[in-house]
């Protein structure tokens, strides 16, 4: 088994969603000893925004050979996908920044939704290339998102993600998330007790 843990916090030991993916991760480990772990911790290895040099000449505005720059780019987006496929198991850890998630973890699956590689389009629509993965999303949230039509209207965090994880072929999503972690130190302790009690409980 190949996992890739991916996280997206700044906050480093104090990160709800880096705690519950390292949680995560031990709990697979313990069940599958010899499983590969690849970290991917997206704030000490950023990924810059798509810009030209990393979508410009996939997109045909740049017939030129490629330069210096977008050779560079070209190969970190193919190294980030093939790290994606070589996975069978997925672990994200995404807080919700202003009902959505970090710029840096929407810098990674930008360069992983790449048409011909992670999707296609074909005459009945897109079809995923990503296929076959086990996909786990530790949700970390400072107010309750779940727990009614009005909020969950507000929550554009675990709706984008199953969206567009689900555009590139990934469907198995298991979402386990801490919510009202900003409501005091009490609620952050309930909150992280019950989502690590929900990882322990994991068949995997």
């Amino acid at each position: 088994m190949n996992i890739l843990q991916v996280d997206s916090s700044p906050l480093g030991e104090k990160s709800a969603s880096r705690q519950l993916t390292a949680a995560l991760v031990t709990h697979i480990k313990a069940k599958h000893p010899q499983a590969q772990v690849k970290h991917l911790d997206l704030i000490k290895q950023p990924i810059k925004p798509l810009d030209m040099d990393s979508l410009g000449f996939r997109l045909g505005l740049d017939h030129a050979d490629l330069t210096e720059p977008q050779r560079t780019e070209n190969k970190l987006t193919l190294q980030l996908i093939d790290e994606l496929q070589a996975a069978d198991t997925i672990a994200i850890g995404a807080p919700m920044y202003n009902f959505s998630i970090p710029a840096q973890l929407k810098n990674w699956i930008d360069r992983l939704a790449q048409a011909g590689k992670t999707f296609k389009y074909t005459e009945k629509g897109p079809i995923g290339l990503v296929t076959g993965k086990k996909v786990y999303v530790l949700s970390a949230r400072g107010g309750f998102y779940s727990t009614s039509e009005a909020a969950q209207a507000m929550d554009h965090q675990e709706s984008y993600l199953k969206v567009v994880l689900g555009f590139m072929g990934m469907t198995d999503i298991t979402f386990i998330r801490a919510e009202g972690l900003g409501m005091g130190p009490d609620a952050w302790k309930k909150a992280m007790d019950n989502a690590k009690a929900a990882i322990a409980a994991l068949s995997v």
